[in-house]
């Protein structure tokens, strides 16, 4: 994952969709659906998303 945030930085309003931790991924998918992930749920789906051809922007909070 070696994206920077292209869109607006994801701030600590900003929750996983999978547990409600601190996002600092955002996923964006062919199909315009935005989807958030703390680190550790984004390290278990980043293949399948790269898969889908999804965009990972990476929180610069993160890195």
């Amino acid at each position: 994952m070696a994206a920077t945030l292209t869109s607006p930085e994801l701030t600590r309003a900003d929750r996983c969709d999978r547990c409600g931790a601190a996002a600092r991924v955002r996923a964006k998918l062919p199909s315009g659906a935005v989807l958030l992930f703390c680190q550790h749920h984004a390290n278990k789906h980043e293949a399948s998303l790269i898969e889908q051809a999804a965009v990972l922007e990476v929180s610069s909070a993160a890195q």
